[in-house]
């Protein structure tokens, strides 16, 4: 074999290897430049609270400075179509409600220019939080068995208050309404604690909560707990069963979970690394015990599990979303 035949193999060789190189992450990865990891709702809210307790923590672990970039606006729309269209080199990541992905492209149309399941790579749960069926104190009831009779009696007499069209509480609320096969109103709220006020008066009968919410009215017996909507029981609320366990509800299970997620095409060793360091970071006792006395549980899921979780609730949403014809306004 010639030297010059021997030189244009090895031409062609790397020719060849190239591309595959390139489509692998530097193994330092991260190297001086820092993350920025978007958050499409205000500082301050539940979300941005979230983001804050593990990127501190991850910033230590992979030695490496993270800016956390809020970006409201458009129930979080703006926020995270930028993180959409983000460069898929682990620079560049967003936490946000799986219901960004999931539940709001389904109920905004229109307004969403994003796939969340094509446009994104989910890393992991940050914290999986249940909801609490609550009515006021004064409504005669004490079970969901017994408010599904009570409704039962009084077709569309009774009501339920969300915080607005298309989010997960009138979702989920419409979901409970048909499987259980009662008739209730829904009174759409644009803030949480006009909604807290009313419900707790009478002026509204009842509502999804979460945990953090509800518990100091349920604790002063301002509100009735119910049944929460996940599939255990929680450290919080210890003594309340699950909507679930009701014969009329088997199998309802609808939670919210805040994860860290990152624009699709975003190297697999890259998502591992986060992934397995996100989970470390969630096992700390004191992380850990925060989020449970919240009502909320520390995240686990590898990201193909949860991957699976997001195209199993895209499914669930999907048929609530079109039986009762619910369009964000």
């Amino acid at each position: 074999m010639s030297l010059n035949f021997k030189s244009l193999l090895a031409v062609i060789s790397c020719c060849a290897i190239a591309p595959l190189a390139a489509a692998q992450p530097s193994a330092a990865w991260p190297q001086g430049k820092p993350i920025t990891i978007i958050v499409p709702f205000a500082a301050g809210a539940a979300v941005d609270n979230a983001a804050r307790q593990v990127s501190t923590r991850l910033a230590e672990r992979l030695g490496q400075s993270i800016v956390i970039e809020n970006l409201p606006g458009a129930s979080g729309v703006i926020g995270t179509t930028k993180a959409a269209r983000s460069a898929p080199d682990g620079y560049t990541l967003m936490v946000a409600p799986d219901t960004s992905l999931t539940l709001t492209p389904l109920v905004t149309p229109d307004t969403v220019k994003y796939d969340g399941l094509k446009d994104f790579t989910p890393i992991g749960v940050i914290n999986t939080t249940p909801y609490v069926l609550v009515t006021s104190a004064a409504l005669p009831v004490n079970s969901v068995s017994e408010l599904i009779r009570y409704a039962k009696s009084r077709p569309r007499q009774l009501n339920y208050g969300s915080p607005g069209i298309g989010n997960l509480t009138h979702v989920a609320m419409e979901q409970l309404s048909m499987q259980a096969g009662i008739e209730l109103l829904h009174v759409p709220y644009k803030a949480t604690p006009q909604l807290v006020t009313d419900l707790i008066s009478g002026q509204v009968n009842m509502t999804l909560s979460v945990p953090s919410t509800a518990l100091p009215h349920i604790t002063a017996g301002r509100l009735k707990a119910l049944g929460v909507t996940g599939d255990k029981r929680i450290t919080a609320l210890p003594d309340v069963p699950l909507v679930s366990d009701s014969p009329e509800l088997k199998g309802f299970n609808i939670t919210t979970s805040i994860s860290l997620f990152a624009p699709s095409r975003t190297p697999a060793p890259v998502i591992e690394r986060l992934n397995r360091e996100l989970r470390d970071i969630l096992a700390a006792p004191d992380l850990r015990n925060a989020m449970l006395g919240q009502g909320a549980t520390p995240g686990s899921l590898s990201p193909a599990d949860y991957a699976t979780v997001l195209r199993s609730d895209l499914a669930q949403y999907e048929k609530v979303v079109k039986a009762a014809q619910i369009k964000a306004e």
